[in-house]
């Protein structure tokens, strides 16, 4: 069987940059469950991608699928012939279907008695056929939120389609999708080489792309060549380092087919706005690199990526340079004019604006979380004073021309016209803070009054909207509810908080006088619990530790936590599963009994010497663990309950616990009940298997 590279290119208008990895990708990955469906045999599947085309190269490709063993089934062989032996209606008709003789079926022997059959082999489609079929359905199911057409067609991408290569080995693929008719050409640069490149095999892809056209293909080696280039800028022309975004990165690479990067400079009177400013005018507006001394100090200059090799490079980065003079000059009036109003006398602005209809406006948003952060700062020992202070201010930076114009800089800004307003320190961190953690993996809040803040925003937003019936559904979610809960989660867990959801969620719904259900308080918990679990699958937790925890509901997250880690070092102990299946065994005992046993455990009744050893292994264990978990040490705890094995194993072989004597039985069940509630003070350790009870 003949293998030949496989290569399709799609070349269009500017792709949109900030999509262009994942389409690239999307593609690759559609193209490979393409023929794993067809169960085409494939070596290495490449992806490349620039502005201006997606590509996808399949190496050593089978130019078939395999041939395909199949049977179909006849008539019993006491139908398929008549009494002198003749072939019936019934086989006639089903051989005549096949294209055979009757002569050329097979008798299969079943149970239910003999049959004919048909035993052939399905050859496999050429490849050649299939790729077109493959590539069209890889194209469509790419994630494009929006489609577009162009011309007097009917086709539909994400930008026009201008070329296409579909070349198998050497051979073009007779095909047209979308609107393009495919061929062994490709384009180079749009300036460089705006001419035709002729690919003669896929494996010169690259090569002639690279030599003859001015572009890069390779995504990741386009990435890695910026990467290298602008830390060589940095150092060698500006004296210092560039800092490198990886998001901005990706875009970047995103823009340019063959990168130049360019040093350009910009007046140092800039540098008294703060730098999150600047950096926000470089980076979302210009995709420029900002550039820091060995102070991590930001230098007047920046880093351009040119999608061009100049003749003049100079007079390129002269041009970036007058761009983006207009924009910091903006940003330095902004910050000027922002400075002369103090954030308190900006309080009163909020009122217009609205938060969410039922819920009221921004102002009575600040005035909740201001109340609700006091008593957090109040619960861990802070200044509730100050957290009082850092909530009422917490969204009136939302009103400066700086955030209005630049909106990702909510918090920093608050933060630095707290301080030139003369508010206290503590109250300023605070105002950047509270949108801690923004995203997944981003920092917790550094300070009491940060975190009771960042706790009393997201409580407010989870409370009122479950608290007016409107919680998250399916994947809508624009108040977004569920990263407010993992902040919430993140916050107890990481600061070591001690604070209990129910509590919380309590307090914050006292400062509302308009929810109209009856208990916002146990569905914003489960919620916020149920967060927990896919946070702690994403560390590898498994399942059923999870379950195990939940099924004793506790309500701090911290706690929580513990007992999460504390269940999983257990799972991995020899005798966990025997404990489990124990527990599970008791149980289901007590559940079959009416559940939970009132009672005392009477030693005076015991007759075996099993059930004693269990009582006095029991006694022991509760006075070492008791404290245990009263502090949440419940790692040592559960690690101290294995030792319980041996006991327990000794009592079910030796022990019959259903005995017909009333008493002794009940004596024996409270002993369990005992025994059960023990594990219980961390997780319900039955949930970590599947056993049968007595």
């Amino acid at each position: 069987m003949a293998t030949p590279d496989f290569l399709v290119e799609v070349g269009t208008e500017e792709l949109p940059p900030k999509a262009l990895k994942t389409l690239s990708e999307s593609f690759g990955e559609g193209l490979r469950s393409a023929l794993a469906d067809a169960g085409i045999e494939h070596g290495e599947i490449e992806t490349f991608a620039t502005p201006r085309r997606l590509a996808v190269r399949v190496k050593q490709l089978a130019d078939a699928q395999p041939d395909t063993p199949f049977e179909k089934k006849g008539p019993a062989v006491k139908a398929a012939f008549d009494d002198q032996g003749n072939p019936t209606r019934a086989l006639e008709g089903f051989a005549r279907n096949l294209g055979i003789q009757p002569d050329e079926l097979d008798t299969m022997e079943t149970e239910k008695g003999a049959w004919l059959v048909y035993r052939g082999v399905e050859k496999g489609r050429p490849t050649a056929e299939l790729l077109p079929g493959m590539v069209e359905q890889a194209l469509n199911g790419l994630p494009i939120p929006k489609r577009m057409r162009w011309g007097a067609r009917r086709d539909e991408f994400v930008r026009p389609v201008h070329w296409l290569i579909m070349l198998y080995g050497s051979k073009e693929i007779p095909s047209t999708i979308l609107g393009c008719k495919a061929g062994h050409a490709t384009r180079g640069h749009r300036f460089h080489h705006p001419g035709e490149l002729i690919i003669s095999t896929p494996a010169d892809y690259e090569l002639v792309l690279r030599q003859h056209g001015w572009v890069e293909p390779d995504f990741a080696a386009r990435r890695d060549q910026i990467r290298t280039g602008v830390t060589r800028v940095a150092e060698q022309e500006a004296g210092g380092r560039a800092v490198i975004n990886d998001g901005l990165l990706d875009e970047v690479t995103a823009l340019c087919e063959w990168p130049v990067p360019l040093l350009g400079r910009f007046e140092e009177r800039f540098l008294k706005v703060p730098p999150e400013a600047l950096v926000s005018s470089m980076e979302e507006h210009q995709k420029y690199f900002h550039v820091v001394d060995a102070n991590d100090t930001m230098m007047p200059c920046f880093i351009t990526v040119a999608n061009i090799e100049s003749r003049d490079p100079s007079a390129v980065a002269a041009g970036n340079e007058k761009v983006i003079r207009p924009r910091l000059a903006d940003a330095a009036f902004f910050y000027d004019t922002d400075r002369k109003t103090p954030l308190i006398n900006r309080l009163d602005d909020l009122k217009p604006i609205v938060f969410q209809q039922d819920l009221g406006s921004l102002h009575d948003k600040t005035q909740r979380i201001a109340s609700l952060a006091g008593r957090i700062a109040e619960a861990i020992g802070a200044d509730a004073d100050k957290a009082r202070r850092a909530g009422t201010l917490s969204k009136t930076d939302l009103l400066t021309e700086m955030v209005q114009e630049f909106d990702d800089l909510q918090g920093v800004m608050g933060e630095y016209y707290a301080r030139h307003d003369g508010e206290d320190e503590a109250v300023a961190r605070a105002l950047s803070e509270q949108y801690l953690p923004g995203f997944a993996g981003d920092r917790v809040p550094e300070t009491d009054i940060g975190a009771c803040v960042a706790l009393a925003d997201r409580l407010d937003s989870l409370v009122g909207l479950f608290g007016i019936n409107q919680p998250p559904s399916g994947t809508r979610d624009p108040y977004a509810l569920r990263r407010a809960a993992l902040g919430v989660i993140r916050i107890l867990v990481e600061r070591e908080l001690t604070l209990d959801l129910e509590e919380l969620a309590g307090w914050a719904a006292e400062e509302f006088n308009s929810l109209t259900v009856n208990d916002p308080v146990n569905p914003v918990v489960d919620y916020i619990l149920e967060r927990f679990r896919a946070s702690f699958e994403d560390q590898g937790v498994p399942a059923e530790v999870f379950l195990a925890v939940q099924a004793r509901r506790p309500t701090q997250p911290l706690d929580f936590h513990r007992r999460v880690l504390a269940v999983g070092n257990f799972i991995a102990l020899p005798e966990a599963q025997a404990l489990a299946a124990a527990n599970k065994r008791v149980s289901n005992i007590l559940e079959k009994q009416g559940g939970t046993r009132a009672g005392s455990v009477d030693p005076e009744a015991f007759r075996e010497q099993a059930e004693r050893a269990l009582y006095e292994a029991l006694q022991a264990q509760e006075e070492e663990v008791e404290p245990l978990f009263a502090r949440g040490d419940y790692d040592p705890g559960l690690q101290s309950l294995a030792k319980l094995r041996g006991v327990v194993d000794s009592f079910f072989n030796d022990v019959m616990v259903m005995a017909e004597e009333e008493s002794l039985r009940a004596n024996r069940l409270a002993l369990l009940e005992r025994l059960r509630q023990l594990f219980l003070r961390v997780a319900d350790i039955s949930l970590l298997q599947t056993g049968s009870g007595e």
